[in-house]
């Protein structure tokens, strides 16, 4: 490999897209704790445990329709790494229209929706009051929300880590103020938490139009029209999504049966699981971060037919990935006390919550694996293989581990949860090895294309 495509994958190349994402991701779950943290300091917690049970509605919504922003990644970032401006345009046409025509399609159905998720979720009489009014305004955000995730996507995918960083910085940063205003300032509770999340997702829309628009003008070529118009044209962005919406799915389950079983427990233990949640969530967001950077490069070199450059691209964010597990792994243990204490002073919440603290300090070395094979999958759009993974890890590991645990009550939930991730890495590594070895990702003889002109390296 030359020395300017070896840099195409190296360390520089690397932070460029990772270290915007890591500082956009991790204020993704700090909504989430200073959310926690105004509710958890009021004076009842039926209303952060009815905030908890409202986020995993949308959480299992907006997460699991985060197959609009991997499916649109990775095709983008093949289609950048051929050089195909069309395919570039229409990756993002395609998607956008989906994502608004499904977001329209929830606002539609909001009534049997929210029915159908107080079912599941079961939260105890005197918090799903509390969960409702939290849904019936949240829902409205669900066409912007996934909008933005269409946004990121595309931007990922065309190597670009300042506009998602901008993205998603207007959503949580205009959602956190609002919390603190509408909670602290002016007493709205719940209604304030949704309310703040409704406007930022419709703020950060604003924000995701101009940077697409300032991207589209550096892009050569034109729109296509057709691919848009005709049904059939959608069938690849159908087929990797159908893949990634299965495969999210049921990543979401294992959080909503854990809420579910939590609130079956009793609401100290629905608020605590909650609490904690955050802890995953904070290192999840952040080691997306590098995932998002295997992302767009291993999808580049898999459009460039780039063998070399997909190991290197990978063993490069493989090792930052480790790095910043160990990291958190380290901050856990030293803090997670005091995090727990800092998000809320509600003795029951705070006594569960240390109980079960240990979980999540060993939770950064365990999913790591997970989350980084998450990013070398989607760059390399094997949405199948992601969906045989995820469903397998979720069936075959999570609910036996918790059914012959479940003595242990809210410990075996976690012990499910750990043994789920666990097994999740390993699949994924493993299936890795065997599509390297096969040359099934990048042909081992294929050489990689001449560098389209003015493109650094």
């Amino acid at each position: 490999m030359s020395t300017s495509a070896g840099a195409a994958y190296g360390h520089r190349a690397i932070l460029a897209i990772a270290a915007p994402m890591i500082v956009s991701s991790v204020t993704v779950p700090l909504v989430g704790i200073v959310g926690t943290a105004v509710l958890g300091h009021l004076e009842d917690e039926r209303y952060l445990a009815g905030v908890a049970a409202g986020t995993q509605i949308f959480s299992v919504l907006f997460v699991g329709l985060n197959c609009l922003r991997m499916g649109t990644t990775g095709l983008t970032a093949q289609a950048h790494g051929a050089g195909d401006g069309a395919a570039v345009r229409r990756s993002l046409g395609q998607a956008a229209i989906l994502a608004l025509a499904l977001g329209l399609l929830l606002v539609a159905t909001q009534v049997p929706l929210r029915a159908l998720a107080l079912l599941v979720l079961g939260p105890p009489p005197d918090v799903a009051p509390w969960t409702r009014e939290y849904f019936d305004i949240r829902i409205f955000s669900a066409p912007m929300a996934l909008f933005n995730l269409v946004a990121i996507g595309w931007l990922l995918g065309r190597q670009d880590g300042r506009g998602p960083l901008l993205i998603t910085l207007a959503i949580n940063l205009v959602n956190i103020a609002l919390d603190l205003w509408f909670v602290l300032g002016l007493g709205l509770g719940v209604r304030g938490v949704a309310a703040g999340a409704l406007i930022a997702e419709t703020a950060g829309a604003a924000v995701s139009v101009v940077l697409l628009r300032r991207s589209l003008r550096t892009l050569p070529g034109q729109w296509e029209l057709a691919p848009l118009r005709r049904a059939s044209a959608y069938r690849p962005l159908f087929a990797i999504n159908g893949n990634l919406f299965v495969r999210t799915l049921a990543l979401m389950f294992t959080f909503t049966f854990m809420t579910a079983q939590g609130a079956r427990m009793g609401s100290t233990v629905l608020a605590a699981n909650a609490l904690l949640l955050n802890f995953q969530w904070l290192l999840s967001y952040a080691l997306d971060g590098i995932a998002n950077a295997a992302e767009a490069l291993v999808g580049r070199a898999v459009g460039a037919r780039d063998r070399d450059g997909l190991l290197l691209a990978v063993r490069r964010t493989l090792g930052w990935s480790l790095l910043f597990a160990a990291a958190f792994f380290a901050f856990y243990l030293a803090a997670g006390p005091q995090l727990v204490a800092l998000l809320t002073d509600l003795p029951g919440v705070r006594a569960a919550a240390l109980e079960y603290l240990p979980w999540l300090v060993a939770a950064p070395l365990i999913s790591v694996w997970s989350f980084f094979y998450d990013g070398v999958y989607v760059g390399a759009t094997r949405s199948r293989e992601m969906r045989v993974v995820m469903t397998g890890a979720a069936i075959l590991v999570f609910l036996p581990a918790w059914y012959l645990a479940r003595g242990l009550g809210n410990h075996a939930l976690w012990l499910a949860f750990t043994l789920f991730m666990a097994a999740r890495g390993l699949a994924m590594h493993l299936w890795f090895r065997r599509l390297v070895a096969s040359a099934t990702l990048v042909p081992a003889a294929a050489t990689p294309p001449p560098r389209p002109s003015g493109e650094p390296a």
